[in-house]
């Protein structure tokens, strides 16, 4: 994704004239962190989102990012997710799902 961080804060100056929200998002943050396994988990006051990168024959793996939301927001987040799959597939067809058949760590290591 292409982000021109000049009209970014260009918009957000004048977002903030029109009573608007302005969101900065630095260079760093916009290269975002890849994570192939999510745990959820919550109490009485709010949801844990840990986001983990599992690599093959690595039988150990960390937690990369954890977001923490309050229940009305991890409502929000769900409806918001829901509305951009249902986008995403009206756009380019269902998003096949299959149940993992193998083990985290990816099954069998190779050697090179």
């Amino acid at each position: 994704m292409d982000v021109n961080f000049m009209d970014l804060k260009k918009n957000n100056e004048e977002n903030l004239d029109n009573n608007e929200l302005s969101i900065e998002l630095s260079e760093e943050m916009a290269e975002g962190v890849y994570s192939n396994l999510a745990i959820i988990t919550h109490s009485n006051s709010e949801f844990v989102l840990d986001f983990i990168r599992i690599m093959p024959g690595i039988p150990k793996a960390k937690v990369k990012s954890r977001i923490i939301l309050t229940p009305e927001h991890a409502k929000r987040l769900l409806g918001a997710l829901q509305d951009n799959v249902n986008r995403f597939e009206a756009q380019s067809g269902p998003i096949k799902t299959n149940e993992p058949t193998m083990p985290l760590n990816f099954g069998p290591t190779g050697e090179a």
